[in-house]
């Protein structure tokens, strides 16, 4: 049954490309994407390494925002439109949801360098 289908997918999602985004759309999920990327800049010293990307998934549109803190693992958050979100007067990441998201990526990266350098520096002071 692979391959006798229009989508790659589950039989209930239907594909939507980034290229079947109109020109608006396009250029708003890289807007908020973007706004993503720079709030989580704001939160965080400038050793860590901050990046977003707008791709296609399996079921369509993906937007991910990932940090790369000078030690540890790095974090990311992505997020998929759904095909009722893409109309050009819809705003895709709301401003609260967006700051929301940056906050909760730059504590997530503050945490695995602590966690990379648990019992690795010795205290100054007792």
């Amino acid at each position: 049954m692979n391959g006798n289908t229009p989508y790659a997918g589950r039989p209930d999602v239907s594909k939507v490309a980034v290229e079947d985004l109109t020109t608006d759309q396009r250029r708003q999920l890289r807007n908020n994407v973007a706004d993503i990327a720079t709030l989580t800049r704001k939160y965080l010293p400038d050793e860590y390494v901050v990046g977003s990307q707008v791709s296609t998934s399996a079921t369509g549109p993906q937007a991910t925002v990932s940090v790369r803190p000078p030690v540890g693992r790095p974090v990311s958050a992505g997020f998929e439109p759904d095909a009722g979100d893409l109309s050009d007067d819809n705003v895709l990441i709301e401003a609260d949801e967006r700051d929301e998201v940056a906050r909760g990526l730059a504590a997530s990266a503050a945490l695995q360098v602590k966690q990379a350098m648990q019992n690795k520096v010795t205290p100054t002071a007792r």
